[in-house]
């Protein structure tokens, strides 16, 4: 009778969630910060689940919000658009790696442009993120695309109010591109924005522009995509094509990339040179609190992700890192002794 009373407990238990298959209390990982890659590191802790029992918990608040957490030890690991130094990250005890790569979008609402991908330059984005250009027929908008009749509507600027990745990726590259940005407002998780309507992470941009009419903002590639959003050409920084965030020109811009485990594999993609390559493109860096007791947990989840998730990455638009940078990565958790 005992036991028949003790099986249907522990059945119970299982059930509900607290044990694993093998008895043990489960495991639960916690993560925070950007939003760029929430979409494809929750589809990943999904399988994750399945395949080991193991939780994982990534709450997307953007970049900002994941350095304040990785740096205060409130989660097992932070996520960052913008990479930290080395000097930064020996300062609280974090190491550092890229997880994945994407692109930043321009996406907009205009009506009768669902299907239509608009030109623009660097100083076409430039003067409008500036408040200069203020509808979408200006001559100068009009003039990069010929053959289509812009409407007269007036541009609605959205940007991030968060702390964000996304944010220094952007404005990274209207740093490069446009002397005119540099000099105003500069790059950074957050700057002063000339003009604007500030929204939270990536889905409140998403989600507004999704709403507003004569709406333009920047986004992750994904949200764009999983939102049927249009999204603009951009020209190269060669200045000789206008490309869409694909997997093609996005893989052109992280040629580019000269990884470096002594670096911490500090890098920034924006704005790389060569006709094929788009020109804002970023990596997602994790960043691992090293004296977390769960610190061997979040490697293992990430080497499964790196070995298992390449399609789910790619379904969402990502594009999965190259093998010889995870090879390089393994390396450097040994180095730091978090394997």
């Amino acid at each position: 009778m005992k036991k028949k009373w003790f099986k249907k407990v522990i059945a119970l238990f299982l059930g509900i969630g607290f044990f694993t298959a093998s008895g043990a209390k489960a495991t639960e990982i916690t993560g925070a910060g950007a939003t760029f890659p929430q979409p494809v590191f929750q589809a990943w802790a999904h399988e994750y689940h399945k395949a080991t029992g193991v939780k994982v918990n990534y709450q997307g608040i953007g970049s900002g919000g994941g350095i304040k957490q990785a740096q205060s030890k409130t989660v097992d690991f932070g996520a960052s658009d913008k990479p930290l130094t080395s000097n930064e990250l020996k300062q609280y005890n974090l190491a550092q790696f890229p997880a994945i790569i994407g692109a930043v979008a321009l996406t907009y609402n205009l009506p009768g442009f669902k299907n239509i991908s608009l030109n623009l330059d660097e100083k076409a984005v430039c003067g409008i993120y500036l408040g200069k250009i203020t509808r979408w027929n200006d001559p100068y908008l009009q003039k990069l695309n010929p053959g289509v009749k812009l409407p007269d509507v007036s541009i609605t600027v959205v940007r991030r109010s968060d702390g964000s990745g996304t944010t220094w990726l952007f404005t990274t590259y209207l740093s490069k591109a446009c002397p005119e940005w540099k000099e105003k407002v500069g790059a950074g998780t957050s700057v002063d924005w000339p003009v604007g309507i500030g929204a939270k992470g990536n889905p409140g941009v998403t989600n507004y522009v999704k709403q507003n009419t004569g709406s333009i903002g920047y986004v992750e590639y994904t949200y764009a995509k999983e939102n049927l959003l249009p999204v603009a050409r951009l020209l190269n920084r060669d200045k000789n094509y206008y490309l869409l965030p694909s997997i093609e020109t996005i893989q052109a811009a992280a040629s580019n990339a000269k990884w470096s485990m002594e670096k911490d594999f500090y890098e920034d993609l924006t704005y790389q040179p060569g006709k094929m390559s788009y020109p804002i493109v970023g990596v997602s860096f994790v960043l691992l609190v090293k004296d977390s007791p769960r610190a061997n947990e979040v490697t293992k989840f990430f080497k499964w992700a790196f070995e298992n998730g390449d399609t789910i990455a790619q379904k969402l638009y990502y594009i999965p890192l190259p093998k010889n940078l995870k090879t390089m990565i393994y390396k450097y958790w040994q180095k730091h002794k978090v394997n």
